[in-house]
């Protein structure tokens, strides 16, 4: 504890970027949290926001309290928590036992500026992204996102958003990655890929985890556009190969497993495939889901289910549940998360599961749901559910 108590005195200050106290030790209301400085009546505080799997919540606390309830927060809830800071970085990681590995890195005196902090007001806080404004990152120049000089092209904010909410997604699931071996990752359906080159970048660049990643599409043109640009930016454990989910059988392990808008059943055959290599981590934006919306039959529905926006719509929701809860009953911790609009589709359901082995005992519920609907989900069917 005395070295936590060290690093929380040099890092809590003005100079701070963030903290981030994340993997929860037990199932809880509160999954995250993350402290920042801000400028409160002309004195600097630290704004804790905590959130929950649908809420976030906001304190102000002083440095002291804020040490405080970080070393609290470290020793009771929370497994790690990192630190950025103008000053340098810092990580902790807390064992079954409740022992702590401390790591700090200070940046070089010479390198830290000596101007003045000019912090937002508490209710004033401008959205702090993982990729930030104002720093060019070459994958998001050349694909037109960002100007040499680092300024998003205001025609592309809406993707620069989506891209950054992406990797908010990907940096809560860091603990489930090994940093001491190469981790593979598959995004089927990639297509252009914004958010497949944000993966690695991030993953690789920023916070040096030792990966694959694997893009898939039917396209060949996109195929042929996306492996020139990752030799380009030097992303050499990046590749992109022609063909369909259904059908790709190139590896035999893979660690996350990630599906944006592949379209009806691909993302079942996805799934199906993340689950079969005992992935720890799915990361699944589904896509016009029509299998459901044809088989859905129900005499006490029917009145409903004669409108056809609001059948589209309950079959695309209902699509997705099962999804959650099959993937529940085979040994993942699944969440539904709202995703921002997307550029071209409002599809923006996100659904995250984790392995977490012991498999939920609900398939009688999900035989009872089918029966109700008349209907037989793909992914069901794929993992032998019926």
């Amino acid at each position: 504890m005395e070295e936590l108590k060290n690093m929380l005195d040099y890092f809590i200050n003005e100079r701070l970027d963030r903290v981030i106290l994340s993997n929860p030790r037990v199932k809880g209301e509160v999954v995250k949290a993350v402290i920042r400085p801000v400028a409160l009546k002309g004195n600097v505080m630290y704004q804790v926001e905590e959130f929950t799997e649908k809420q976030a919540f906001h304190r102000n606390l002083s440095a002291g309290e804020a040490k405080e309830y970080i070393a609290g927060q470290l020793s009771s809830r929370f497994k790690q928590g990192e630190i950025s800071s103008a000053l340098g970085t810092g990580r902790v990681l807390v064992g079954k036992k409740g022992n702590m590995t401390v790591k700090m890195k200070k940046q070089a005196p010479s390198k830290i500026s000596a101007a003045p902090v000019s912090l937002p007001a508490a209710h004033n806080r401008q959205k702090r992204y993982i990729l930030k404004e104002g720093t060019p990152v070459p994958f998001l120049v050349e694909l037109g996102v960002m100007t040499k000089e680092g300024a998003v092209v205001r025609s592309r904010y809406d993707k620069f958003r989506q891209i950054n909410r992406f990797l908010e997604f990907i940096e809560d699931i860091l603990p489930r990655l090994n940093k001491s071996r190469e981790n593979t990752i598959i995004d089927f359906g990639c297509g252009k890929s914004y958010l497949t080159f944000a993966m690695y970048y991030y993953l690789k660049e920023v916070k040096g985890y030792s990966i694959r990643v694997i893009g898939l599409d039917l396209k060949q043109d996109v195929i042929n556009l996306c492996n020139r640009l990752a030799r380009q930016f030097g992303f050499e454990r990046l590749t992109f190969y022609h063909g369909d989910i259904a059908s790709f059988e190139g590896v035999e392990q893979v660690d996350m497993v990630v599906t944006l808008h592949a379209c009806d059943l691909a993302t079942d055959y996805a799934l199906a495939k993340a689950v079969r290599w005992n992935a720890a981590v799915i990361l699944s934006v589904p896509c016009c889901q029509h299998q459901l919306n044809g088989q859905m039959k129900n005499d006490l529905m029917a009145p409903i289910f004669r409108y056809g926006i609001l059948k589209e719509r309950m079959a695309a929701l209902c699509t997705d549940g099962l999804r959650a809860e099959i993937l529940e009953n085979q040994g993942y911790r699944t969440q539904l998360l709202e995703f921002i609009d997307m550029e071209h589709t409002p599809k923006n359901i996100l659904i995250r599961a984790v392995r977490q082995g012991q498999g939920k005992n609900n398939k009688k519920e999900i035989q009872a749901i089918m029966d109700f609907l008349h209907v037989e989900p793909e992914l069901a069917k794929l993992l032998k559910l019926t």
